[in-house]
């Protein structure tokens, strides 16, 4: 007599309802990459996260994380230094502890790369186009890296006898050396850069008709000192930040006095005063009309300053300069936070007054033939950089964006891809819209303490009498344990939590790190994946019904 059997197991193998856990969800976890807060806020465009993966490795893997950065900054050792990293203020970690040094890992990477005399091939067959790119400094020399890099025949003109721009003549050595700045050029000179120095371009449409340039790029950035109007005695010495800089890069040691005044409150600012102080000053004193917090000079440049022995007059202004000194007006800040007159005046001793309020870009080079629109002083530029000139591009100081090193870098790269796109008639393809990776996704528990490594300073004694570099660089074991820190905020990296700790055996390794896949079959949607995920690399959605 034949024994009646259950259901589930009258069905073919692997048919029976029974042993699926899958047609309970309402959700199911899905792998995700998110963009990394560190590297959106990069003006430069760095790939942040990837290369810190690459660098926590250490031993060879350095070279691999440099080459991440060097496709598209092609100066780390520079920007290790000078950059303000918004990267590090953008840092989930920062929420936890303390953000990770990123710019410190930078520097290594960059300087490790100098040391060891690593170099970035040519891929690509020469195209047979030129591009003259008028302007040796940081957006004008990125331009013609990622443009060699393309194939493309690029001489770098310049009115100047070196290159860097305001590198080399708006950055004190001692933030900037400048054996590092001239290793970083020496590299794209190598890789076929064509430098033409002392030679100041006039005009560029004449130039563009005579010499046959296939596309132009305008990168020169903003080297005139603003002035403004001061009452002033017939002996008052005044100067401007940005040619005091300039001509001291030159050899000139002007004579400032032992009490120099500085008036502005940007970085220039702050870069003159400290020069200032290395150049004899006993007082230094920079007059500024608003308090610290709106300062617009950043935090370490200011704190180091005033460990020099720099002095501040906040919520101030000069209404006259003297020869024996200037009379300063007190400031209020209204309810908008914007400076007003008290009439209260005060005398400030003073040598000397440098101004530092701002720089502005000598365009006499746009003749009325060039075709390049100008608005507020600035070149009107697309979402491209392209002007208004068919295949003249522009980038750095001379546009209406944020001023700096690292922002001038990013110009350049975005500049020699709109120049490439052009020249081959291609449609450029705008970036994705960025999905970031919150801090509250992160599991933030699975991370150990970790304090971050700070770089060393110069000895105090040594930073007000020289120009040595106040800075110092990580070593290779605390440069590793800083890249350690990073939380890979939106991107797997292997750990294996989905995996161990699913309930129904429903995630699977598909071999290469980094690479899993759900069992939807037997997934059940209890989220514990999720939850348990340190860098916030898996989310739930919605079943379709």
């Amino acid at each position: 007599m034949d024994m009646k059997l259950p259901y589930a197991t009258t069905l073919g193998p692997g048919s029976s309802r029974a042993d699926h856990t899958g047609t309970w969800r309402t959700e199911h976890p899905v792998y995700q990459t998110l963009t990394a807060p560190c590297g959106h806020a990069c003006p430069a465009g760095e790939d942040v996260r990837t290369w810190l993966y690459q660098a926590e490795s250490g031993g060879p893997a350095y070279e691999d994380a440099w080459r991440t950065i060097m496709a598209v900054n092609p100066f780390p050792a520079i920007t290790g230094r000078v950059c303000y990293h918004p990267c590090e203020t953008a840092c989930n970690r920062g929420q936890l502890d303390e953000s990770v040094g990123i710019n410190s890992v930078e520097r290594f990477l960059g300087d490790r790369a100098l040391e060891l005399g690593w170099t970035i091939p040519i891929a690509v067959p020469a195209t047979g186009r030129k591009v003259l790119v008028i302007g040796a400094g940081p957006a004008g020399l990125s331009a013609a890296y990622h443009l060699v890099l393309r194939g493309h025949d690029v001489v770098v003109r310049d009115s100047a006898p070196r290159p860097g721009g305001m590198m080399r003549y708006g950055i004190p050595r001692y933030r900037l050396p400048r054996e590092v700045l001239d290793a970083e050029i020496d590299r794209l000179v190598r890789m076929g850069v064509r430098l033409e120095l002392d030679t100041p371009v006039t005009s560029v449409s004449r130039l563009r008709e005579e010499e046959g340039w296939d596309a132009v790029v305008l990168a020169v950035g903003a080297q005139l000192g603003r002035r403004t109007y001061l009452p002033a005695g017939s002996a008052a010495r005044m100067v401007d930040a940005v040619s005091l800089l300039h001509g001291l890069e030159e050899g000139e040691r002007p004579l400032l006095g032992r009490r120099v005044a500085v008036y502005g409150g940007g970085d220039t600012a702050i870069d003159a005063a400290r020069t200032a102080k290395r150049l004899g000053a006993a007082d230094a004193v920079v007059v500024y009309r608003r308090t610290r917090e709106r300062m617009p000079a950043h935090e370490d440049e200011v704190t180091q300053a005033e460990e020099e022995g720099v002095q501040f007059h906040w919520l101030s202004t000069i209404g006259r300069v003297d020869p024996d000194g200037l009379l300063v007006e007190a400031m209020e800040l209204d309810d908008s936070g914007f400076p007003q007159p008290t009439g209260r005046i005060e005398q400030l001793a003073a040598d000397s007054l440098v101004l530092a309020l701002g720089q502005d870009t000598d365009l006499s080079l746009l003749d009325g033939d060039s075709g390049v629109h100008i608005t507020d002083g600035a070149i009107d530029t697309d979402r491209l950089l392209a002007t208004s000139a068919p295949g003249v591009f522009a980038g750095g100081d001379v546009i209406a964006d944020e001023r700096s090193v690292t922002a001038a870098i990013g110009h350049g790269r975005r500049v020699a891809e709109g120049i490439d796109d052009w020249l081959a008639g291609r449609a450029a393809t705008p970036p994705p819209e960025a999905d970031l990776a919150p801090y509250d996704a992160l599991a933030t528990w699975y991370y150990e303490d970790a304090p971050r490594s700070h770089r060393p300073l110069l000895e105090l004694a040594r930073r007000s009498s020289t120009f040595d570099e106040v800075v110092h660089g990580l070593d290779a074991e605390t440069a590793l344990f800083e890249a350690r820190r990073c939380l890979s905020c939106g991107s797997c990296f292997s750990c294996d939590n989905c995996y161990a700790l699913c309930p129904d055996n429903a995630v699977l390794k598909l071999g290469p790190p980094g690479r899993y896949a759900i069992d939807l079959e037997y997934c059940k949607g209890c989220g514990i994946c999720v939850e348990e995920c340190p860098a916030g690399a898996i989310r739930m959605d919605p079943e379709d019904i």
